[in-house]
Order: C-alpha cells, then sequence, then structure tokens
C-alpha cells in the first residue's frame, strides 16, 4: 500500500485501532477540501495495530478531542516535508459540544440550544461528567 507522505499538515498517529473514524466524524474532516487519508489497523510496536490520520493542509484542529478520545495519540504537524512539532494531546478540563449526556432527565434533553458541556472531574482515570447534571460520561 502506497500513501504519500504530506508537505504541510498534519499527522495524527497512535490513534487506537478503529478509533480513527470516530476522529474523522468528530473533527468534521470530510468538510476539508484537501486530501485526508484514514490507515485503519497499521502495524503497531507498542499496540498490535493503529490507526493513522493524515491532513494535507494546516488547519484548526480540536486538540481537546484528540485529548478526550485518548491523550496518549500523537500529533504531528509537518511543514516543508519535515516534522516541526511532534506532541501528545492533554485531557481537556472542560468539553464543549463534544458529547451529549444521555441522562433522559438532565436539562439538556429538554433544552436542545443548551451546550453540552462535560467538566474533568478525575484526570488520572479520565472521568468526565455533566456539568448541569453531574451524570458520568461512559467512553
Amino acid at each position: 500500500m502506497n500513501i504519500d507522505s504530506i508537505k504541510n499538515g498534519y499527522v495524527i498517529d497512535h490513534i487506537p485501532a478503529g478509533k480513527g473514524m470516530e476522529i474523522y466524524k468528530k473533527l468534521n474532516l470530510n468538510k476539508l477540501n484537501c486530501q485526508v487519508a484514514i490507515i485503519t489497523n497499521a502495524k503497531s510496536e507498542k499496540t498490535d495495530k493503529k490507526d493513522i490520520i493524515k491532513i494535507d493542509k494546516n488547519i484548526d484542529i480540536n486538540v481537546d478531542i484528540l485529548g478526550f478520545i485518548n491523550p496518549e495519540i500523537t500529533i504531528n504537524i509537518v511543514k516543508n516535508d519535515k516534522i516541526v512539532k511532534k506532541f501528545h494531546p492533554e485531557p481537556p478540563q472542560e468539553l464543549v459540544n463534544v458529547v451529549q449526556c444521555q441522562n433522559p432527565r438532565c436539562i439538556t434533553s429538554v433544552e436542545k440550544d443548551l451546550d453540552q458541556i462535560f467538566v474533568l472531574t478525575d484526570k488520572e482515570n479520565q472521568v468526565y461528567r455533566c456539568k448541569y447534571c453531574e451524570m458520568s460520561l461512559k467512553k
């Protein structure tokens, strides 16, 4: 299989196998007017399999989404065919409109225009709770 290298953009690496499409959807990559490659089940020395996303354009990426999905993901910023920065996203302190509260009694179930806000309450175990009803988020 041959996937071209990118000149300027991002390589999102070490995505847990099977999570690549979720990230593609949550980052709205389908709305971009550039090349985006999703590689699923690539061989990995650390985890046996991984997903990789390559974006051939400098865009604003919501790093909070990546930190929420898995802070072990590696984000590579590429400029002029070279990786100029490599980092892991931090779990965000607050998630806004990334996931929805599953509590049918939550105010967000009734007030559809209300932002879905989750707050990180346990960083070590990555536990998020709804700001309104305090229901724990199931990842």
